[in-house]
C-alpha cells in the first residue's frame, strides 16, 4: 500500500526497530531489523560490499512426523536434510539418507539435528540464518550442537561467503 514501502520502523519511544523493505497490504509492513541494518550498512560503508555467512546446507524443522520418523523423544531443532558439496560443513555435517512414510506423508531421515548455534536454540531454519547474519562472519567458525545417532555433541563449523560460493559454480 502506499506509504508502507521504505523508511525506519519506530516504536512508541521514537526508537527505529528496522528499515521497511516490503508493504503487505492491509496497512502491515515488513521490516530488516535495525542491528542487521546498521551491520550490512557499515560493512557496505567500510569495505564496499557485505559477504554474508554461509552454511551451505538445507534445513528443515523437526516437526512431530520428522520427531517420529527419527526415533526423536520430541520436537526440537533442524533436521539437516541435505549439505552442499564443496562447503567446510560437508566434512561435520551429514544430510538425511533417507525417507519414510508418517501419516501418508513422506518426511526426511537420517540427518544431523541441529539443536542450538553459539548459544542460541533454534527451531527454524530463519531463527539460524538470523543468529548468523547478527553474529558471524564468512571465515569464522560457529559451534553447533547436534543431536547424532541419538547423542548431543559440539561440532565446529566453518562458514564461507555465500556471494562466494554461489559465484564459484557450485
Amino acid at each position: 500500500t502506499p506509504g508502507n514501502s521504505g523508511g525506519p520502523l519506530v516504536n512508541l519511544d521514537r526508537e527505529v526497530l528496522g528499515v521497511v523493505n516490503s508493504g503487505g497490504g492491509d496497512n502491515i509492513a515488513f521490516a530488516i531489523s535495525a542491528a542487521l541494518v546498521d551491520r550490512v550498512a557499515s560493512a557496505i560503508v567500510e569495505d564496499g560490499e557485505y559477504d554474508h555467512p554461509f552454511v551451505g546446507v538445507g534445513l528443515v524443522d523437526v516437526t512431530s512426523s520428522v520427531a517420529r520418523a527419527n526415533d526423536l523423544e520430541r520436537p526440537r531443532g533442524l533436521l539437516v536434510t541435505s549439505v552442499a558439496e564443496g562447503v567446510p560443513a560437508a566434512d561435520v555435517l551429514r544430510g538425511s539418507d533417507d525417507t519414510t512414510r508418517v501419516d501418508g506423508f513422506r518426511v526426511p531421515t537420517g540427518g544431523d539435528v541441529v539443536l542450538s548455534v553459539g548459544e542460541k536454540t533454534v527451531n527454524s531454519p530463519r531463527e539460524l540464518l538470523s543468529y548468523l547474519e547478527l553474529n558471524a562472519s564468512p571465515g569464522e567458525s560457529v559451534e553447533f550442537t547436534i543431536l547424532r545417532d541419538g547423542e548431543e555433541r559440539t561440532v565446529s563449523v566453518e562458514l564461507v561467503s555465500r556471494e562466494g560460493f554461489q559465484s564459484s559454480g557450485r
